[in-house]
């Protein structure tokens, strides 16, 4: 056995470098696991868009309403337009406003659908001033993709009163309202109408982002074999076949 591979430098960077490739290897391995789950999820997502659309009462009589997120839907009933709320700081194609809910009281029932109906434009010279969004009275039919609630962002204490807030809470709204609300909402399609635009991003689960990192494991794993392999091992090889030989003089013609 060569004098340098019991050398405890060598054996330092040999025991440090086969537990850094055994660290990416399964970090690689963990996010293609990640990949696999949000593949799976984003496949029942799909099943989901095959169904055929709800109606109300077969929203309402659902067991767990959960279930029927991402489903394609379409619910008759009457606005409840004196508790629309404007939720600030939401984006859409890149532009702030508000995102502009309103509770829809199914028809035939007591229970009411939250409905993230479109998105307006603030007015950044008057924060108060609320845009112009038409509300129809009657019975209506409101088509969209059932949804999880609003999202949260962070807020600060007593930004969730008013018209205008940054949050909304549905059991809280639910209590406030006096309405029994379910604890999904609908996200509203179509093209732009009523004042509102609804240009809703697709869901996306990011399964290309874990893709992408597992990528960047695997690509330091390599990289790491391929720094020991090249100074540890190719290049004292190489260095000891290059030096000349030691010859005795007494050896010399």
């Amino acid at each position: 056995m060569s004098p340098r591979l019991l050398q405890p430098r060598f054996l330092v960077l040999t025991v440090a470098t086969l537990l850094m490739v055994a660290l990416t290897f399964s970090l690689g391995q963990w996010q293609l696991g990640r990949a696999a789950q949000k593949e799976a999820l984003q496949a029942a997502i799909d099943a989901q868009k095959q169904l055929p659309a709800l109606d109300g009462p077969a929203l309402a009589a659902m067991e767990n309403v959960a279930d029927a997120v991402h489903r394609e839907a379409a619910l008759q009933g009457r606005w409840q337009a004196a508790h629309t709320v404007y939720l600030d700081n939401r984006p859409m194609d890149g532009k702030s406003g508000f995102w502009v809910v309103t509770p829809l009281l199914l028809a035939g029932s007591q229970q009411a659908v939250l409905v993230q109906r479109g998105w307006v434009p603030r007015d950044f010279t008057d924060r108060t001033r609320l845009p112009a969004v038409q509300t129809p009275d009657g019975v209506v039919t409101v088509r969209g993709r059932m949804a999880p609630p609003p999202s949260k962002l962070y807020e600060f204490d007593g930004a969730a009163q008013g018209r205008i807030r940054q949050n909304l809470d549905l059991s809280a709204f639910s209590a406030e309202t006096g309405l029994a609300l379910l604890p999904v909402s609908l996200l509203q399609t179509g093209p732009a109408s009523e004042g509102l635009l609804r240009n809703w991003p697709a869901p996306n689960t990011g399964v290309d982002k874990h893709h992408g990192y597992a990528f960047q494991w695997f690509a330091l794993c390599a990289l790491l074999v391929g720094l020991y392999g090249w100074f540890q091992v190719f290049l004292p090889r190489r260095r000891a076949s290059a030096a000349p030989s030691s010859v005795p003089e007494s050896d010399l013609p």
